[in-house]
């Protein structure tokens, strides 16, 4: 990547908090997100918003009165998009992009709409505008004033980390000089938990750690969901506001054997991990945040996947689904905000019930990995 990209600012909201305050103090203690409370008639774990930044989003509702009719997908990303594009300098009326996808968008918006058209035939007004995904970026434009293109996407788990691959193409192309790019995803409702129930990989433990992310010995599968927003801001070289550059970028697919599963040894993670690492000495890579949602083969495959790049010398190796859930579409830009908060603290954070190595040296490097259903991976490697 000839062309100097750097994140100027990140800004997010899920059930850490809403300021780099308070989710780095929560990464710092080993308690999860987690509550119990009943979708289906059945205890389920979940990850949500947190007291305050619950209050934040209904401020935020409150705000304009076209805001009204919107669904969480949109209230998440216009919450960490104006903290981010503020703490980057950027000003309403500016010229930036905007790319901010999710892997389904309106969720609980159009289960509401559907489930009033099969009990009265009838659908409201706004039932159509406020459910397209590329609502989430239209509201966007609106609320910060944005002058430059918008685009929503879903691209499965990879959405977010997808739209910073798509803002790094626009800044290279010299068709924008700033994007503004990430994921929101509100999936705590009834339906979405049953389909993932009914893929069998939801988790029912009912230990300390409902969800055994990056645990490779676990006997079930343990994903649990969690909603939120992460966004952050682009810019060409570096600058005063620079938080982390990006150093690499790759992506792959692969042929699909399942619906749901990559290989066994996620062949799209080795060409993706590849080709992000392509300029880079390997014995550099600090760390990796990896996907790992929890799910047997989903954990098992990504590790192998790193074994394959980096043999038996392995980086410290973490993730965050222990403690947010999975976060679909949002998940990716998340886990970018947590190798930038370790970049700036110089601190690892782990998972407390794997056996990690530990932090020997200063964090230069750290490499950040993303995949969904499809077998769509995507690898960001920054630095600081």
């Amino acid at each position: 990547m000839p062309t100097t990209i750097s994140i100027t600012a990140i800004a997010s909201i899920s059930g850490l908090g809403n300021n780099p305050n308070s989710v780095w103090q929560n990464y710092l203690n080993e308690n999860h997100c987690f509550f119990e409370t009943d979708f289906g008639n059945q205890k389920t774990f979940i990850a949500p918003l947190n007291t305050d930044s619950k209050k934040q989003i209904d401020e935020l509702k409150k705000s304009d009165n076209k805001y009204k009719s919107l669904d969480n997908s949109v209230f998440f990303a216009l919450a960490a998009s104006r903290k981010a594009v503020e703490k980057a300098g950027w000003k309403k009326g500016d010229a930036f992009g905007i790319n901010i996808g999710s892997s389904r968008g309106a969720t609980a918006l159009f289960e509401k709409h559907h489930l009033d058209f099969i009990q009265s035939g009838k659908v409201e007004t706004l039932a159509s505008p406020t459910t397209t995904l590329g609502n989430i970026s239209s509201w966007i434009s609106h609320d910060l004033q944005s002058q430059g293109p918008e685009i929503s996407h879903s691209i499965t788990c990879s959405t977010a980390l997808h739209a910073l691959l798509n803002g790094i193409a626009w800044l290279k192309s010299g068709m924008a000089d700033k994007f503004l790019v990430g994921g929101s995803e509100a999936p705590l409702t009834d339906f979405t938990i049953a389909q993932m129930r009914a893929l069998k990989i939801y988790s029912n433990n009912i230990d300390e750690f409902p969800c055994r992310a990056l645990d490779l010995n676990k006997k079930q599968n343990s994903l649990v969901l969690g909603e939120g927003a992460a966004v952050c801001c682009l810019e060409i070289g570096r600058s005063k506001n620079t938080i982390a550059v990006i150093e690499g970028i790759g992506y792959a697919t692969e042929i699909l054997e399942h619906n749901v599963s990559v290989s066994a040894e996620a062949t799209c993670f080795q060409k993706s991990m590849k080709m992000a690492l392509e300029n880079t000495n390997l014995s550099e890579i600090d760390a990796i945040v990896m996907h790992a949602p929890g799910t047997i083969k989903g954990d098992l495959s990504e590790y192998k996947a790193i074994q394959k790049i980096f043999g038996n010398d392995l980086p410290l190796l973490t993730t965050n689904k222990w403690k947010i859930g999975h976060t679909f579409g949002a998940s990716g830009m998340l886990s970018i905000e947590m190798a930038v908060l370790m970049l700036q603290n110089q601190v690892f954070i782990g998972v407390p019930f794997t056996e990690a190595k530990t932090q020997k040296k200063v964090l230069k490097k750290i490499l950040v990995n993303a995949v969904g259903f499809g077998g769509n991976a995507v690898s960001i490697l920054l630095s600081v």
